[in-house]
């Protein structure tokens, strides 16, 4: 995102799951190794940008909801990272969904996530989370110490609609009391984060760490602390 074009916001929503928080891709791995599948959790987690942007089209991120959306991705991580589909996938994220039953998989803070929380809060701006999940949202941004740092964390699950609806950024900058022209949304996911924004009147930003997304008709940025390289202070 151009730093010589900066968003006039007050209000900066960021997604939790790709954004915030990313899978134990050790949890994720061990499962795999009950299969017979040896793939490390370094080979999971650079597989996931490759797979993600397989799977950001219309068709088929429509085609689910949120938890839909949540194995197909963990099966394209698993192509990308070099198990295909076989007859043993189908117990493999059987058994994945019980170790997310048990304990959430999106557990794990990015790394450079609080620094670029504390210096979007020092430049005077409001947070929040906008994220479709599971009903547990709140309890992860507890345990990984970054709840603090927002004005709002907002789940799905408990206000009855999902991204890419409007209704749900409508519910966030109603509760906040900011214009959706003064808000921004950022997320890792075109056709859920980036279309359901602009559907609400919120600016729009595409966190693409990896650089898939070239062709994108909306601001980029490589990492949070870029956001906050690219945003006023208020």
């Amino acid at each position: 995102m151009p730093s010589a074009t900066p968003l006039p916001v007050d209000l900066v929503c960021l997604d939790a799951g790709g954004v915030l928080l990313f899978p134990h891709w050790g949890r994720v791995s061990s499962v795999l190794a009950q299969h017979g599948l040896a793939v490390g959790a370094n080979a999971l987690a650079a597989a996931d940008h490759r797979a993600k942007a397989r799977l950001d089209r219309a068709e088929v991120l429509g085609a689910t909801n949120n938890a839909g959306h949540g194995w197909l991705y963990l099966q394209a991580v698993l192509e990308a990272a070099g198990v295909p589909a076989s007859q043993v996938t189908p117990a493999v994220i059987g058994d994945l969904r019980a170790t997310h039953a048990e304990r959430n998989l999106w557990e794990v803070a990015g790394t450079d996530v609080p620094a670029a929380l504390e210096r979007l809060r020092a430049q005077g701006l409001r947070l929040a989370v906008v994220s479709n999940s599971d009903g547990r949202l709140q309890q992860l941004l507890d345990a990984t110490d970054l709840a603090r740092w927002f004005d709002l964390s907002v789940d799905s699950h408990d206000v009855g609609f999902e991204k890419p609806d409007p209704r749900l950024f409508h519910y966030v900058v109603n509760r906040l009391g900011v214009p959706p022209s003064r808000a921004a949304h950022v997320g890792d996911l075109y056709h859920i984060d980036v279309v359901g924004a602009r559907a609400a009147g919120l600016h729009a930003v595409l966190l693409d760490p990896a650089g898939l997304y070239s062709d994108a008709d909306c601001p980029r940025v490589a990492s949070l602390l870029e956001l906050a390289d690219a945003l006023p202070a208020t």
